[in-house]
């Protein structure tokens, strides 16, 4: 009896709980947003300030480089495209390696995309703090600062949705206007359309030549650009609370040829021609100098403002796409449920107090211990981003075929040469882990990346070794009632 009584009460409070967690994100976003988050995740810091080191690694080739790199990523988001708009999820790529390649690929990859996110969001406040410490602030203690940045990010999407989403819009909105304005003052520079100037493309090769340090050097450095273009496929997590999902998907799928070749190669090449690849002071902050260069008024400041945005965008994006993705694992029962808890704007309040939370520990062990336990976590997410976009390829390599026989009509973006293609990235993805191995530089990264990968199976083991005995428990329960 008592037993009895013990069980309804257990029964009753599951229902309850199930009741609680049945609410679901609010579907708030425009297309406008999804349009600016898809632009804007193109767009980051890395192209302002790791642009400079990734001339100094190759030279004028550096455009070859980001050409690669573009390409790869073009190639793993027209697979992403195609199984987000015939399956929408949450979870994303996440959800499609779950049903590709089974429940240990869905819970490495969403764990691994979450920690790569939690390390972002530290990086991008501590470079945020810095910035305005140097340019705003000089007076204020920089961790003031970091909580500063951090407590305010935070509060927006913790609002709601469509704050992130209406602060998303107006920081790539401001990158995309700048990073418009310098390909159209650097290209009318470069082709002698503005006073005083003359066509000059001397710069490519006056300086040892295109590629002064070999082509081997600029294959080799796409490892370290590669992860520079992260953030293309955070509108494939947020169209999961867009009202028109699939058009935006679409849109930014069949953009981001445009959005990489404009935007990271265009630029690029556009610098190299108006910066010698050997100044490498003048490439501690590229854009500035080639602004300078130009004869732009106060470059610095403005760079600064840009700078700072594409930082605090980043920052914006890691929070959100971070709590989307631990939202999305307790969902598929890979995190606690207690992170499932939404508020009543179907913000998934504890999700992004979690990522916060780890965030802000990252950011006090960059202050604690830079060299030791913060290289250490930023040397073990080094190679994350590759790890996924494997993942991705693998899994629209499987799934094709799953989709062509159940659901062909929902298959609106394809593929190009399909399967060619797709293993051609496959292949060249595995190449470029390859080439971390091969490079001192990267080695530790990638070394310490696998040990992450590492611990998350085993964490995916324990968990379904817990579950399975548990089952078991309940079921041996069962048969002595």
């Amino acid at each position: 009896m008592h037993i009895c009584r013990l069980q309804a009460m257990q029964h009753s409070t599951r229902e309850s709980w199930r009741n609680d967690m049945s609410q679901e994100l609010k579907k708030s976003l425009q297309l406008r947003h999804l349009t600016m988050i898809a632009f804007g995740g193109s767009i980051g810091a890395g192209l302002f300030v790791g642009s400079g080191a990734l001339i100094k690694l190759t030279g004028p080739a550096a455009v070859v480089t980001a050409l690669i790199a573009g390409l790869l990523v073009i190639m793993v988001m027209r697979m992403l495209g195609e199984m987000v708009v015939a399956k929408p999820s949450l979870g994303s790529f996440s959800d499609y390696a779950r049903e590709a390649l089974g429940n240990w690929a869905g819970f490495s990859v969403g764990w691994l995309y979450w920690y790569f996110w939690v390390i972002v969001i530290a990086v991008e406040a501590i470079a945020g703090a810095a910035i305005l410490k140097d340019w705003l602030f000089p007076d204020t203690s920089l961790w003031v600062l970091n909580l500063s940045i951090m407590v305010l990010l935070t509060i927006t999407n913790l609002f709601s949705v469509r704050a992130y989403g209406e602060f998303e819009y107006w920081f790539s909105l401001i990158k995309i206007v700048a990073i418009v304005l310098f390909l159209i003052c650097a290209g009318a520079f470069v082709l002698g359309l503005l006073p005083n100037t003359k066509m000059d493309f001397s710069n490519l090769t006056a300086h040892g030549g295109f590629a002064p340090l070999g082509y081997s050097a600029a294959f080799l450095a796409v490892a370290t650009i590669i992860f520079s273009f992260v953030g293309s496929e955070v509108v494939t997590i947020a169209a999961a609370e867009s009202v028109e999902s699939e058009r935006a998907v679409v849109r930014a799928v069949n953009s981001v040829i445009v959005r990489i070749m404009t935007f990271y190669v265009g630029s690029v090449f556009l610098v190299v021609m108006i910066v010698p690849w050997t100044d490498h002071q003048a490439l501690v902050n590229p854009y500035v100098s080639a602004l300078k260069t130009i004869g732009i008024p106060y470059a610095d400041k403005i760079m600064n403002l840009v700078i700072v945005t594409a930082v605090l965008s980043c920052l914006n994006s890691g929070i959100y796409t971070a709590s989307r993705m631990l939202f999305a694992l307790a969902d598929k029962q890979d995190a606690p449920q207690a992170i499932k808890k939404l508020t009543g704007n179907g913000v998934p309040v504890r999700a992004i107090l979690t990522c916060t939370v780890f965030g802000f520990v990252s950011v006090v062990m960059a202050f604690i211990s830079p060299d030791t336990v913060f290289q250490f976590l930023l040397n073990s997410s080094g190679a994350i981003a590759i790890f996924v976009y494997l993942l991705i390829a693998i899994s629209q390599l499987i799934l094709r075929k799953k989709y062509e026989r159940e659901c062909p009509e929902k298959l609106k973006i394809r593929m190009w040469c399909f399967p060619y293609l797709t293993i051609l990235t496959i292949v060249s993805l595995c190449l470029i882990i390859l080439t971390m191995a091969y490079n001192p530089d990267t080695r530790s990264q990638l070394f310490l990346s696998v040990v992450s990968f590492a611990i998350v199976i085993i964490l995916y083991r324990i968990k379904t070794a817990v579950q399975s005995r548990k089952q078991k428990n309940d079921a041996l329960t069962k048969v002595k009632i």
